[in-house]
């Protein structure tokens, strides 16, 4: 995705009427951002931790690996009294054939994306997906990285039911 340089032009992509193809760079420029985060991605198994000081940990679960796909839960997971509670938390199809990402499902209650208005589905993917490439770029701008040097977690899944999660 080409990013604008003045901030006018941002101001249209953000707030202009998205279009398929300038969703499918928008797809194609989280999966950029996701191969940052995760290089070794289509050799990764199971659940990791990516832990920096002073930052919250990044959770990565490998849900599905399959030779074209990859099924991948990422979150934060805040303490809480009642337990763990992810946020943001997103499970994403990963199309290594195509080079894209697609969000499956997105939770996130500390900004939320639907106001209660019902939106096109264009527009509701393009919103969710501008969200993703947010998050995406913060945590690589933050550092994280899921890979060799990441901590994989043994026999421990996120809890995607309810607000509840295991540490993952």
């Amino acid at each position: 995705m080409r990013f604008p340089c003045y901030p006018w032009e941002l101001r249209s992509l953000l707030t202009g009427k998205p279009t398929v193809g300038s969703l499918m760079d928008l797809c194609d420029e989280n999966y950029r951002l996701l191969l940052r985060l995760a290089p070794l991605l289509r050799n990764l198994r199971g659940c990791h931790r990516s832990t920096l000081a002073g930052s919250l940990d990044l959770h990565l679960e490998i849900q599905q690996q399959t030779p074209y796909t990859t099924l991948v839960h990422l979150t934060y997971l805040f303490s809480r009294d009642s337990g763990n509670t992810p946020d943001p938390d997103a499970l994403l199809r990963v199309y290594h054939d195509s080079c894209q990402v697609e969000v499956i499902e997105l939770k996130q209650h500390a900004l939320p994306l639907n106001s209660g208005i019902v939106l096109p589905t264009l527009e509701q993917k393009w919103r969710i997906n501008l969200f993703l490439s947010k998050w995406l770029g913060y945590c690589v701008q933050q550092g994280h990285l899921f890979g060799r040097h990441s901590q994989r977690l043994s026999g421990e899944t996120i809890d995607r039911r309810s607000d509840r999660a295991a540490a993952c």
